[in-house]
C-alpha cells in the first residue's frame, strides 16, 4: 500500500504528492520543517516540536494557515491511515507558489506538508561500539548571519559538512562555529563526559536547540548528573572521557573516534550507555 502524504488538508499517494515548482520552498530553501518521532503510536514530544516550528515561522515571517491543535489532528490521523506506530514525522512549511523573485511578498498559499514513515535507524552496531567522526572544514553559518535556531529547508551548510564527512568514511561530521568553537553535528548535538560531569556547548554557539538534547538534560538532572553549557574546543573532545551524539533520528548514539584519536578508551563509556538505556526507557523502546 503507498504512503499517504497529507498536503494542505488532503491525503495524496506517495507517488502523487506534489508542490508547484514555483513554490519558494524549492526555488529558495525559504520555509520551516521539523522531524519528530512517534514510539508505541505515541509521537514523542509533540508540543516541543510544534512550539519550535512555529517560532523558525515567526522569525521568518511566515504564517502558518492552521492551528497547532489542527496541526497535531492531521499527524495523528496521518500516522493512524498510514499504520505506523513507530516512525518518523516530517513536517514541512513552505513559503508558497510566487514569482521567480525573491519577493516573498508576492508569494500565496503556503503549503503544509506533513509526511510519515518509518525510520531507518544507525545499524545497532553503532550504538553498540560507536561511530568514528571527523571535524569538518566548513563551519556553521554565522549565527549572525542566519539563526540557528531557524530550522529553515535551506540545510546546505550542513550538507556540505556532511559530504566532507562522508567521504572521509565517517557518517557524521563535528561542525565548529565562526570562533572555532565546537557547535554541533551535521544533524545532532553534541556532548562531552569529563570527570564525572556532562559538558555541551551553549545555545550561542551556533546550535539547534535539539529537542532530544534537552530530553537528555532532562535526564541528567533527574540522575543528580550537572549538566554545563559552555563554550567547548576540539581540545576538549580529544581529551573528553566519552562522547555522545543525540538527535531525532540518531536518538542517543556513542562516539568513540574523532580526527583519527580514539576518545577514552575507544568505547562507549558507562555514561553513554546509561543514557542510551534511559533514553530508550523514556521513549518505551
Amino acid at each position: 500500500m503507498s504512503l499517504k502524504i497529507y498536503i494542505n488538508g488532503t491525503l495524496y499517494d506517495k507517488e502523487d504528492a506534489k508542490i508547484s515548482v514555483y513554490d519558494h520552498g524549492l526555488l529558495y530553501g525559504d520555509g520551516v520543517f521539523e522531524g519528530i518521532r512517534s514510539y508505541g503510536g505515541k509521537v514523542f514530544r509533540l508540543k516541543e516540536h510544534l512550539d519550535r516550528l512555529w517560532l523558525s515561522a515567526k522569525a521568518i515571517m511566515l504564517e502558518i494557515p492552521i492551528s497547532k491543535d489542527e496541526m497535531a489532528r492531521a499527524i495523528e490521523s496521518t500516522l493512524a491511515v498510514n499504520s505506523i506506530t513507530d516512525g518518523y514525522i516530517r513536517l514541512v512549511i513552505t513559503r508558497g507558489c510566487g514569482t521567480l523573485g525573491l519577493d516573498p511578498n508576492k508569494c500565496s498559499d503556503p503549503q503544509v506538508i506533513i509526511i510519515t514513515d518509518r525510520i531507518a535507524l544507525y545499524p545497532e552496531e553503532f550504538y553498540e561500539k560507536g561511530l568514528e567522526i571527523i571535524t569538518a572544514s566548513v563551519p556553521r553559518i554565522h549565527p549572525a548571519a542566519l539563526s540557528p535556531r531557524i530550522k529553515s529547508l535551506n540545510y546546505l551548510n550542513n550538507i556540505l559538512a556532511k559530504i566532507e564527512g562522508l567521504q572521509a568514511g565517517c557518517i557524521e561530521a563535528l561542525m565548529l562555529n565562526h570562533k572555532g568553537e565546537v557547535s554541533e553535528c551535521t544533524g545532532d548535538n553534541v556532548f562531552l563526559v569529563r570527570n564525572g560531569g556532562l559538558f555541551t556547548p551553549p545555545n550561542d554557539a551556533g546550535i539547534l536547540e535539539g529537542v532530544t538534547r534537552e530530553a537528555v538534560m532532562e535526564l541528567a538532572v533527574e540522575a543528580g548528573i550537572e549538566v554545563q553549557q559552555i563554550p567547548l574546543t576540539r581540545h576538549d573532545v580529544y581529551i573528553a572521557d566519552e562522547c555522545f551524539l543525540t538527535g531525532t533520528a540518531a536518538e542517543v548514539v556513542p562516539v568513540v573516534k574523532i580526527d583519527g584519536r580514539s576518545i577514552g578508551d575507544g568505547t562507549p563509556g558507562p555514561m553513554t550507555r546509561d543514557f542510551i538505556a534511559r533514553f530508550r526507557r523514556l521513549t518505551g523502546r
